[in-house]
């Protein structure tokens, strides 16, 4: 059974043991995000003993000092601001032995114009910090997403997008894209570098683990949970009757991390951007009832009768109430707008999703997926484990 195999049906969740520790490094990785949503995964995933390319050092970047939730991942944490060019330029030019790269960071901004303005340069400043000189350096993961198919989030409505399932080779769309600028100064970075590969990698809504995430699904959910479990009242579906009852697909943070390490030492996935999704399809009024048994509220569902309320309208002047769930249960200390990305589900949560194609990404080799009742499952737990929530 290969490791892509056995990865998706659970392999990636040994732990390292003290006694597996590697004596000597075959290669070495520099995750630009590790207190992200998949620099989460890849932390934990590239120092296991029988990940792909390994034994693997792992440099972690973030703009935050180390977190407690990430003191146990093996590897040497970085805080940089990768936005200043000679703080990125000083941290990370003298880690002259990587040899991987993965770019799994944004920055959001009010408008597109400043995320392409601001995600553009953090790109830049990293690339041109490592690849002149890491001289062993072989690929540059690059992630951005389903929403270069669908257009950027204040596009919606505006521009028309592709009609589904989405394939990687589908044209762009006419519309500025912070995404299609990163594939550019991507694939121009890149070029200065004789046999320097690259990969882009297109999840959907991710389902993972960080409670530093712009776009945690699962840990907003979690908390939109906890404080209705708290105040007694029921879980109500804060969507829209089309996404509860249609189709929906997410991508989970390990597998995606296992993609990227995949493309990353696999010679048939150079140069190449792959969609990345679980490869199964679920509804919101199958999940809700999961989601709702996970905190013990009886009464939950979608409000036949009223109307819509956003949960950015839902959860407004709910600080103190998060205050009191997290002293009562004796939890990690967090502000509700550290854990609650109430605009994104509102989002996420206004029609079915999207549907992308996984045939590319298995064609060249990869065929991890996950069950995403079960991913649903493993990181609600996760959240509760670190006690992110109670």
């Amino acid at each position: 059974m290969s490791w892509w195999w056995a990865g998706a049906i659970g392999a990636a969740k040994k732990k390292l043991e003290e006694d597996d520790a590697p004596k000597g490094f075959q290669s070495v990785g520099l995750v630009v995000g590790i207190t992200g949503i998949v620099g989460n995964s890849l932390a934990e995933i590239l120092p296991l003993s029988d990940t792909p390319g390994g034994p693997w050092k792992v440099y972690g970047v973030s703009r935050r000092p180390r977190p407690s939730w990430s003191a146990d991942h093996p590897i040497e944490y970085i805080q940089c601001d990768v936005s200043n060019p000679d703080e990125t330029l000083e941290k990370l030019s003298p880690l002259e032995d990587v040899t991987h790269l993965f770019y799994v960071t944004w920055s959001s901004c009010p408008t597109e114009a400043e995320n392409i303005r601001v995600n553009g340069a953090m790109l830049r400043n990293v690339l041109r910090a490592v690849i002149p000189n890491a001289p062993n350096l072989k690929h540059v993961c690059l992630q951005t997403g389903g929403n270069h198919y669908t257009g950027p989030f204040d596009m919606a409505g505006k521009v028309q997008p592709h009609e589904p399932p989405f394939t990687e080779e589908l044209p762009r769309l006419d519309c500025p894209n912070f995404y299609y600028v990163l594939e550019d100064i991507l694939i121009e970075e890149t070029q200065k570098k004789e046999d320097l590969s690259w990969s882009i990698h297109r999840p959907r809504v991710i389902f993972g683990f960080s409670p530093y995430s712009l776009m945690n699904a699962i840990g907003t959910l979690c908390a939109y949970a906890a404080i209705c479990k708290h105040e007694g009242t029921p879980l109500i579906f804060p969507g829209t009757k089309s996404a509860w009852e249609g189709y929906y697909v997410v991508s989970d943070a390990d597998l995606i991390a296992e993609q990227h390490i995949w493309a990353a030492v696999d010679p048939y996935a150079r140069n190449e951007a792959f969609n990345c999704t679980n490869g199964d399809v679920f509804k919101w009024k199958q999940f809700w009832k999961v989601l709702a048994e996970q905190f013990g509220i009886e009464e939950y569902g979608f409000d036949e009768k009223g109307e819509r309320v956003l949960l950015t309208e839902r959860m407004k002047g709910k600080e103190r109430v998060w205050e009191e769930i997290v002293r009562e249960n004796k939890l990690e200390e967090t502000r509700l707008e550290e854990v609650g990305g109430w605009w994104f589900v509102d989002l996420i949560l206004s029609d079915e999703a999207a549907m992308d194609s996984m045939n590319k990404s298995k064609e060249h080799g990869f065929l991890g997926f996950r069950n995403s009742r079960n991913s649903l499952l493993y990181w609600i737990d996760k959240m509760k484990g670190y006690k992110i929530v109670p």
